[in-house]
């Protein structure tokens, strides 16, 4: 009986813990955003994949030019940035290319990218079909990996816009991730009850 409620306390310490990591390691994400909007070079961009429209044609009378860069936060040891310095676009027209990362360190690293587009009015008509931003990249030691983008600009997109400017900042988030595994596999466990010990009295 001891044991269990050993169990359920150092569960609860751990999970506090990982909460605690976690809220640490996003709140370096809206921190980042106030700074950009402060500077006003940040957009957010949509944090779920959207649906390829239907019937959507594309301005061929305007070509709009994307920059794609790339940040590593706090010296994560990736090499991370495009396939592409920049592509010329027409508003409505599907795009598809990729980011390059590989994981320099001697062991597993789970990456997540934020992204973000300026100017911040762009952000509203850039839309993300697949981005490799909605999900986490765990990459092995020396590991690389291409990592797909699809988007559009919507055809509605202002006349004053001429070039939109894509930037991922890519974060370390590999002890939240193992530290979350490690509450869940303790819950578990600790949820399995006890066998009496034989011999015991009924």
């Amino acid at each position: 009986m001891s044991q269990a409620k050993s169990n359920q306390k150092l569960t609860l310490k751990l999970l506090v813990a990982t909460m605690a990591m976690f809220g640490f390691g996003f709140a370096l994400v809206p921190l980042y955003d106030v700074m950009c909007d402060a500077l006003g070079i940040n957009g957010k961009t949509n944090t779920e994949s959207v649906l390829q429209p239907q019937g959507m044609v594309a301005d061929t009378s305007r070509v709009v030019r994307v920059e794609f860069m790339a940040h590593l936060n706090q010296g994560i040891p990736w090499q991370f940035g495009p396939k592409q310095a920049y592509m010329d676009v027409h508003p409505g027209e599907v795009i598809q290319t990729a980011f390059v990362a590989k994981n320099l360190a001697a062991k597993e690293i789970v990456g997540q990218a934020v992204p973000s587009v300026s100017p911040g009015l762009g952000a509203t008509y850039f839309n993300k079909i697949e981005c490799f931003c909605f999900n986490q990249q765990p990459l092995a030691s020396q590991d690389s990996a291409e990592m797909p983008l699809i988007f559009y600009i919507e055809p509605d997109i202002p006349d004053s816009i001429h070039t939109l400017t894509l930037s991922y900042t890519l974060y370390d988030i590999t002890q939240s991730v193992d530290a979350s595994l490690e509450v869940a596999s303790l819950t578990a466990t600790s949820s399995i009850p006890s066998r009496p010990k034989q011999g015991a009295a009924q």
